[in-house]
């Protein structure tokens, strides 16, 4: 039980610090592999053809981009 609790404290005593510095900095954590870029991956997805899904997001946000676009501010 000794060792559970000094475990649950470190890891609070982590997820503290975290949370302050996050305040302080106002930067999330991010990776330093460069992601699917640095694989030479264009797209998250490598299907030849995408679903029907993935249609409909992508009609979505150039929907989206022409109405930003053409907004009248």
């Amino acid at each position: 039980m000794t060792t559970f609790l000094i475990t649950f404290a470190f890891f609070i005593i982590v997820t503290v610090a975290m949370a302050v510095g996050y305040i302080f900095q106002q930067k999330s954590i991010s990776g330093s592999c460069g992601g699917l870029g640095a694989l030479g991956i264009d797209k998250a997805c490598d299907c030849p053809e995408p679903c029907d899904k993935r249609r409909r997001r992508v009609a979505k946000e150039a929907r989206e981009a022409v109405w930003k676009e053409n907004r009248i501010l």
